[in-house]
């Protein structure tokens, strides 16, 4: 009597949250399961990680970015959906729940493993300041050229704090403070106009990314100098406490750099970019 008891009590505490109208949380996997599809958080303005191209007469959202999601919705069997989005915003879409995982050359900073998950890194690169070609003599050979003028990074994105630290020579906690000669604007395209305007002296943005513009701005040049990423490569973020799509997309991670597929995404989107 007593055992049957215990279960019919076991029962009860399994079905009472339900009849009282509570529901077990879904987790992402599930939801995305469910849905059939996989909701991409990117800031498609940052050519050859991602950006927008007229492809058969449509504008399409492109690049090894995307690519890679692209190869991540084929491994768990589900569509791709895009949503395009200014980077400052991408990770509160994130926690929110309005995407499902963001890829966007995102560094998997310190502070930003405060409140999302990332995957392992799948990309390292390099970054450069994008220059007038008026300006090669001025700006063109030595950072130490950028320490007094007005520079811009993309708000929200690694090269800000490059910008601050590696040109301005700040440190410590006034890092996290606005700096007078370090302009962020939310969109790249934005950044490049303000310098074939002569609005701020440099862009600083990764190498393939000034590549891209400076083929599209015969105006603009790359600096002879690029800046190391202190903080690590690009990796792909996901909501907190979503251990199995971490692990599933980390194994997408693994087979497109065993294949060298993201080498090779890299160089079409780099020339896909090039031909915008």
């Amino acid at each position: 009597m007593t055992k049957k008891i215990i279960a019919l009590f076991a029962a009860l505490m399994i079905v009472l949250p339900v009849m009282a109208g509570g529901k077990r949380d879904v987790s992402v996997m599930e939801k995305i399961k469910a849905d059939g599809k996989i909701v991409l958080g990117t800031s498609a303005d940052y050519p050859p990680y991602e950006f927008h191209a007229l492809i058969d007469g449509k504008d399409t959202i492109v690049g090894f970015d995307i690519s890679i999601a692209q190869e991540v919705a084929k491994d768990l069997g589900v569509e791709l959906e895009i949503k395009d989005m200014n980077f400052d915003g991408l990770l509160a879409a994130l926690v929110s729940g309005n995407v499902d995982f963001v890829i966007s050359g995102m560094t998997p900073t310190e502070e930003r493993k405060q409140n999302v998950d990332f995957s392992d890194i799948y990309y390292e690169a390099v970054h450069g300041a994008v220059i007038r070609v008026a300006d090669e003599a001025k700006y063109g050979s030595n950072p130490a050229s950028l320490k007094d003028v007005v520079i811009g990074a993309q708000k929200g994105a690694i090269q800000v704090g490059i910008a601050k630290e590696q040109i301005k020579g700040v440190t410590g906690t006034d890092l996290d403070n606005n700096h007078p000669q370090v302009k962020e604007l939310g969109t790249l395209p934005d950044l490049i106009m303000e310098v074939k305007n002569s609005k701020i002296e440099a862009v600083i943005a990764e190498l393939p990314v000034a590549k891209a513009y400076v083929n599209a701005n015969p105006d603009l040049m790359l600096a002879e100098y690029t800046f190391k990423d202190t903080e690590g490569g690009s990796a792909i973020a996901i909501k907190k406490g979503n251990a199995d799509l971490v692990q599933a997309i980390n194994a997408t991670i693994a087979r497109l750099i065993a294949e060298d597929k993201i080498t090779a995404f890299v160089g079409e989107s780099s020339l896909l970019a090039d031909n915008q």
